[in-house]
């Protein structure tokens, strides 16, 4: 587990950003965490070029529905990279689990059964204030390592076609 920031932002400078098509997809659920995870993730895809209006966000009730959402924006090809956002916090029960282990394999699959990327920016804490500090706290925002993600995996399939 990170007990450091990793989300320095650097700029990455890449050509041509202002073309890309970014799709969101964010769970409703644990809303104070994702919102600030979807926030990160907007801020750096503008700061590389990509307009707000190349930039959609689609709201799903929780994060096992961010499988499906993601799926459904990477088979339509409108989208350069599809961006997963949730938090799960682990509860009383092993529901954590079968969640957070549903919900990778989802987003894997998107990555393997489609052309566009699909990043996987799923908090699996166990307590609240780990997300709290991974979505904009003292560990950073794994929104904006996503955004650069996003943005890294478009230029590698621009790199190989």
């Amino acid at each position: 587990m990170a007990t450091v920031n990793l989300s320095d932002y650097r700029p990455l400078k890449i050509n041509n950003a202002s073309s890309f098509r970014i799709g969101i997809v964010v769970s409703e659920w644990n809303d104070f965490v994702t919102y600030n995870l979807r926030d990160g993730a907007i801020e750096v895809l503008k700061k590389e070029g990509i307009p707000i209006d190349n930039i959609s966000v689609f709201p799903v009730p929780g994060a096992f529905e961010l499988s499906y959402a993601s799926m459904q924006l990477c088979k339509q090809g409108n989208f350069d990279a599809v961006i997963a956002i949730g938090c799960v916090i682990r509860g009383e029960t092993s529901h954590f689990d079968y969640v957070c282990s549903a919900v990778a394999q989802g987003i894997k699959d998107c990555n393997i059964l489609s052309d566009v990327p699909a990043i996987f920016c799923v908090l699996t804490d166990d307590k609240k204030e780990q997300s709290i500090a991974r979505s904009g706290g003292a560990l950073g925002n794994k929104g904006v390592e996503a955004a650069v993600t996003a943005l890294q995996m478009i230029e590698f399939k621009r790199n190989i076609s």
